[in-house]
């Protein structure tokens, strides 16, 4: 007697080559933009790639020397008549050398160290919404500036002696710019001071997603870079002023992060 080890209809067999439908059914799983590692290149390129567009950008001004020069003459002339005070005063009330030389490192050290050390911050330590906003914010406020920088090149202070103005990085060191046409070039590019505009958005998001401690700090940053880059000859005060105004254009444009409820029904900072 012949048993029949089969319990249903046998399966139709398969034509050599056929896919199999179970698999066309749940198919390997791609790799999702969602996934850590490609989200983390994702942001690197994004980042490194808008840093070396705002540098190149920065670099149109070059061969505009006599434009920068007579707007730098324009925007003193402004800022006397606003009667704001005078940078050259400010930068005269202090007398210690090596009072300019730290002004002078932390003007050539902290910029793009603090503005990178931010971003790496907001990726690594805040939701993915507030990480978004502020580099949205970082984003739309740069891109302005670096439209600005192209259209309105502008002599910084310190290359106006006649004014009252000392080049302190060339008189005391280190100075940011080396020597020749290059270095030229990029100083054109005062209006508006992302120093001092980096800074601001900086204690600004602070501020708005962290501890109340790290708020504090931020915002200490922000003044202290604007007092470096005032002293230091580096900025006029209305290009702080210009960097701020993009900054409050920039979060009117992009949209804020969602409110987060803490655990006690608070929202958090």
């Amino acid at each position: 007697m012949t048993t029949s080890l089969s319990h249903g209809p046998a399966a139709e067999p398969r034509p050599l080559g056929a896919l199999d439908p179970r698999r066309l059914a749940h198919p390997a799983s791609p790799v999702r933009l969602s996934h850590p590692l490609v989200r983390t290149a994702v942001e690197v390129a994004l980042v490194v790639g808008f840093f070396l567009v705002y540098e190149l950008g920065r670099r149109l001004a070059r061969g505009r020397q006599a434009e920068a020069f007579e707007h730098a003459s324009a925007v003193h002339h402004l800022e006397r008549m606003l009667h704001l005070p005078s940078e050259a005063a400010i930068q005269g009330a202090i007398h210690s050398a090596q009072v300019f030389r730290l002004a002078n490192h932390y003007y050539v050290s902290m910029h793009f160290t603090v503005a990178v050390a931010f971003v790496a911050w907001g990726f690594l330590r805040r939701s993915n919404d507030e990480y978004r906003w502020a580099r949205n914010l970082l984003a739309v406020q740069t891109g302005a500036a670096l439209a600005i920088h192209v259209v309105f090149p502008l002599a910084p202070p310190r290359m106006f002696p006649q004014w009252g103005f000392v080049d302190t990085m060339q008189v005391y060191g280190p100075s940011a710019y080396g020597g020749a046409n290059d270095a030229i070039a990029n100083q054109f590019a005062a209006m508006p001071s992302l120093h001092i505009g980096w800074a601001v958005l900086i204690a600004y998001v602070v501020a708005r997603t962290s501890s109340r401690l790290m708020a504090v700090l931020a915002a200490l940053y922000a003044a202290t870079t604007t007092v470096v880059v005032i002293i230091t000859a580096n900025h006029w005060l209305v290009d702080g002023v210009v960097a701020v105004a993009l900054l409050a254009v920039a979060a009117w444009i992009v949209p804020g992060p969602r409110q987060r409820v803490s655990d006690d029904g608070g929202t958090p900072r």
